[in-house]
């Protein structure tokens, strides 16, 4: 009997859940999700760094325009990202039921049966691409992009160490490559790699945190994400302290480095709440353990909502006031 021994995983169906249709929209809205839609506001940024460039007295409606755009590009991000979400709940179910807190998922509970997930998820899926490209050829695209990536994580990347996490830091990535994309603006390749090695760190804190949690818990660790197996604490901790370190300083090069910036170096400004931010962040992996729902800490943990909410201030400044 090896230490990886698979333990059995239930069989995928759907639990008896007493209730009628409201119960079953209310679990639906659950489903997709809506707190973590926060991740789709990336599409913003492109919007957030260039609209000064083109918010002029003489052309306000220009920018006005832009904004439609990029509030529309969310909006199908939004309906795109609920279509994955729906379908991995359905496809993890079986091993969802086996953790303290993903057992309670609509689909996981029952409360949701997985066929009506699936066709809501369809339905969301073909609205949100039929919706981007609408909105523009290389929109959508990025949001087909989106999915592929997403689809191959949900049924064979998730399954392999190491590619899970960067799998979904491509998501992040071609989050902030469709808002350019909305807009047609040029951005910096910077803002792609602090993007990609910021959404990487959540990815690598998820899974120490998963990882440093599942001694609590009656199943092994591989039972509830079958790439616990592969990792250990010491080989998270120093992926996480790498990964750390490059975003920050890949970070700080941008602010002096991107053509698009102040040619007084003035974005340099916005590195210390950047840098408070990173190290909030680590404080709730290590110190709090609560990295499981990266996403909700942003959402929930106020001096990081505090944190980022100052780097935007102090940046957007910078952009208008100090070029």
């Amino acid at each position: 009997m090896g230490e990886h021994q698979r333990t059995p995983i239930p069989a995928l169906q759907d639990t008896p859940h007493p209730g009628g249709v409201a119960s079953h929209l209310w679990a639906l809205g659950r489903a997709l999700r809506p707190r973590q839609w926060a991740k789709n506001l990336l599409v913003f940024l492109p919007f957030a760094f260039t609209v000064h460039e083109r918010w002029t007295p003489a052309a306000p409606a220009e920018a006005g325009l832009l904004l439609g755009r990029t509030a529309a590009a969310f909006a199908l991000f939004c309906l795109l990202s609920s279509a994955v979400y729906l379908v991995n709940d359905v496809v993890d179910a079986p091993r969802d039921r086996l953790h303290p807190r993903k057992r309670l998922r609509p689909v996981a509970s029952g409360a949701l049966p997985a066929g009506v997930a699936v066709t809501v998820a369809l339905l969301l899926g073909g609205i949100g691409l039929a919706g981007s490209f609408a909105l523009g050829t290389g929109f959508g695209v990025v949001a087909a992009l989106y999915l592929a990536s997403t689809s191959a994580y949900t049924f064979l990347l998730k399954r392999v160490a190491l590619l899970d996490v960067m799998t979904l830091s491509v998501g992040y990535i071609l989050r902030a490559v469709a808002g350019a994309v909305a807009l047609g603006a040029p951005i910096s390749p910077w803002l792609y790699v602090v993007t990609g090695l910021g959404a990487l760190l959540l990815g690598l804190g998820k899974r120490r945190a998963e990882l440093a949690l599942a001694h609590q818990r009656p199943h092994p660790a591989h039972a509830q994400r079958e790439t616990l197996k592969e990792y250990t604490l010491p080989l998270l901790d120093q992926l996480v302290a790498l990964v750390a370190s490059a975003t920050l300083i890949a970070y700080t090069l941008y602010t002096f480095t991107a053509p698009n910036l102040p040619a007084n170096h003035a974005m340099m400004l916005t590195i210390p709440f950047f840098l408070f931010g990173l190290f909030r962040y680590l404080y709730l992996v290590y110190v709090r353990n609560v990295g499981e729902a990266p996403e909700d800490e942003l959402l929930t943990d106020k001096p990081l909502l505090a944190t980022v909410g100052l780097w935007l201030m102090a940046a957007l400044g910078v952009l208008t006031l100090l070029r």
